[in-house]
């Protein structure tokens, strides 16, 4: 596996994406499952645009093969990579108040070009980290993400800890708030109008440092192009909205800005182990 990601980090960006976007056409034609859920996560967004679950499509397969790509390259060219970016002076602002940023990412552009980004401008970010099901992965995935002042913080105790002791310092974290948590981490809220549930840790963590939280999103731009840097302000919360209603609907208004781009065959609407969905049923 470590000769394979080497083998693609080896190649430009634009022929790791055109490969990606080949490789996703043929995998989702054998597997009905993926494609089910893609279907059915565009429909309960309003989205019925053939061209748009095409390129969701395309989009899914240049985001697996440019995982790798990333964790191989130099951290620097990877940051060069950002050819520009909006709303850099809303980190500078949270920086400067010492109460440490959280940083929202969800499965949207490339998560994984941003945190080396903005932990390279702006000091370092410990970022929450769920180790793949494969062990023998794991390895190659922390090696690749942690570098320079990327820091990962497990997603247990421990790591819930270090995120909390990298706030207190003025720094930043960064979350992927669209995961979905495990028993007693999490709340149900409509995501797209679905009920889906829902991470708590950010807005346990605001809540307990005053930190500020922002929304991140990294455009994939065309032709291994390279990449556009969006930071976004958390909204501010609506009469009688949840937590957890709030943070879906500024995930949901982030990924409208670039729906082609968002991992739309994640399952992010299953029921964890022990965990009662809304309706009362006893899903799996």
């Amino acid at each position: 596996m470590r000769l394979l990601f080497r083998l693609v980090a080896a190649l430009p960006l634009r022929f790791v994406h055109a490969l990606g976007a080949a490789a996703a056409r043929l995998a989702f034609a054998f597997a009905a499952g993926e494609r089910r859920r893609l279907d059915e996560n565009l429909r309960c967004a309003g989205y019925a645009e053939r061209s748009l679950r095409t390129a969701a499509i395309r989009e899914s397969g240049k985001l697996l093969l440019e995982m790798p790509w990333v964790w191989n390259r130099p951290q620097e060219e990877v940051v060069a990579l950002v050819r520009s970016i909006e709303g850099a002076q809303l980190a500078e602002a949270a920086r400067s108040r010492g109460k440490g940023v959280i940083l929202l990412t969800p499965h949207l552009g490339s998560f994984e070009v941003s945190v080396h980004y903005l932990a390279a401008r702006f000091g370092p970010v410990t970022a929450l980290y769920r180790a793949p099901r494969q062990k023998a992965f794991e390895p190659l995935v922390r090696a690749g993400r942690e570098r320079g002042d990327v820091r990962l913080a497990s997603s247990d105790v421990k790591g819930v800890k270090a995120l909390l002791r990298a706030l207190k310092r003025g720094e930043a974290i960064g979350i992927l708030p669209d995961q979905v948590p495990t028993r007693g981490e999490g709340a149900w809220a409509d995501f797209f109008g679905r009920p889906a549930y829902t991470m708590t840790l950010a807005t346990r963590l605001q809540e307990s440092t005053g930190a500020t939280i922002l929304l991140v999103l990294c455009e994939r731009l065309p032709r291994g192009q390279g990449y556009r840097l969006r930071i976004a302000p958390f909204p501010q919360p609506e009469n009688g909205e949840t937590p957890t209603r709030r943070l879906n609907r500024a995930l949901e208004g982030l990924i409208r800005m670039l729906p082609e781009q968002y991992l739309w065959s994640y399952n992010r609407y299953k029921v964890p182990g022990g965990v009662t969905p809304p309706d009362g049923g006893a899903r799996a």
